[in-house]
């Protein structure tokens, strides 16, 4: 087995007591000794800390970074203002989606999240397919998320100015004496702010972050059941070079300039099936969410079943939502059983469990959007 990677918070990680893990080719820790739902349920309430040091950051930089970018996602780049960030995807020629990330109208070049796990094909496809004259430069950075109703509060005592952005916007600041860039965005469905720093930084601000009574660490347990409870998706789960936009529910990121009658149609791998799949509605299957009954989980992989008996799909993501008190899920079937209301049966250890498809997400999101 290959020696696994390490973020600059591995030590700090070890000190606090952390279960480390394998997890897209970094040791991570996947829960402290509060445990993942307490931990769940402290990020819900209060503010959580996350180590996403393993994602993948980089700058693109070039004559028209903005317009580079559009020929690899159904995004609007161009139209993004200065200090914005926006959601886009990586599709291929098939309409697939190679990977989701986030990208930072950073002025002169773009800045971008990737995920871990595809962080080196990430690389390799946008220094393969960029137009002439643009590069990528791989950063060696820190990247920590305080997430929660009580972030703000924390932050207002570090770094006030940062309080002043809405959701997804980015700037750059100071917090006890550290430069960090910082968007206020998040992976939980609560308001909160994902912090930059260098490396030989991050652990100081960690500790000085941690070192306020509302800040709790918590690891990619809590991390993956808070995530499912924002109905957002995860990448090798819910989408992959077999979802398209539109079956994986994500069509509101296909910019409206990106469209048919907009004013750059098209231009994107894959563009000519997932139009045609935005305007003519005739794709066969649609991610949903699916919310259980009891207290048995419902994982990824188990199949989903009509009242006829008839295997009409897949879990893709599944557990016990902590704050939902429920049995929740996501998964992929076919169109005419996606209405919400619907009753379909997860088949768990032989017994098929009733699953109502529902809207998504599970829990109310908490972004703050401005007074």
């Amino acid at each position: 087995m290959s020696q696994l990677n390490r973020t600059p918070l591995h030590d700090l990680h070890v000190e606090l007591g952390a279960r480390m893990v394998p997890f897209a080719g970094y040791e991570m820790p996947v829960q402290y000794p509060l445990g993942v739902k307490k931990e769940h349920e402290h990020t819900r309430a209060a503010s959580g800390l996350f180590d996403v040091s393993h994602m993948g950051q980089l700058l693109l930089r070039g004559p028209a970074p903005a317009e580079a970018l559009e020929t690899l996602v159904p995004a609007d780049i161009i139209g993004l203002p200065e200090g914005m960030q926006r959601y886009a995807l990586f599709t291929n020629e098939e309409g697939g989606i190679l990977d989701d990330l986030m990208v930072v109208n950073a002025g002169d070049h773009l800045y971008l999240v990737v995920n871990a796990a595809c962080k080196a094909q990430d690389i390799a496809h946008l220094r393969a397919h960029l137009p002439e004259g643009h590069e990528i430069e791989v950063l060696d950075r820190g990247l920590i998320a305080l997430q929660g109703p009580k972030a703000a509060t924390v932050m207002q005592r570090l770094c006030p100015a940062a309080c002043e952005m809405i959701f997804m916007q980015h700037g750059h600041f100071e917090i006890a004496g550290i430069p960090v860039w910082v968007s206020r965005s998040g992976y939980t469905g609560e308001d909160g702010f994902e912090i930059s720093v260098a490396a030989d930084q991050s652990e100081a601000l960690t500790r000085r972050l941690l070192a306020e009574p509302e800040v709790e660490a918590i690891g990619l347990g809590a991390r993956d059941s808070l995530r499912l409870e924002a109905g957002l998706c995860l990448y090798g789960h819910d989408i992959d070079t077999t979802t398209t936009p539109v079956e994986a529910g994500l069509i509101w990121a296909i910019g409206k300039s990106r469209r048919h009658g907009g004013e750059r149609p098209g231009g994107f791998p894959g563009a000519e099936t997932i139009l045609h799949q935005v305007e003519a509605k005739d794709h066969s299957r649609k991610r949903v969410g699916l919310l259980g009954e009891g207290r048995a989980p419902v994982r990824e992989g188990t199949e989903l079943y009509d009242a006829e008996g008839n295997l009409i799909g897949i879990v893709t993501s599944g557990g016990f939502g902590p704050s939902v008190g429920k049995p929740v899920a996501l998964g992929y079937v076919p169109v005419a059983l996606a209405e919400v209301g619907t009753t379909l049966f997860a088949e768990v250890r032989g017994k098929r469990l009733p699953m109502v498809v529902s809207p998504t997400p599970f829990v109310a999101p908490g972004y703050y959007r401005g007074k």
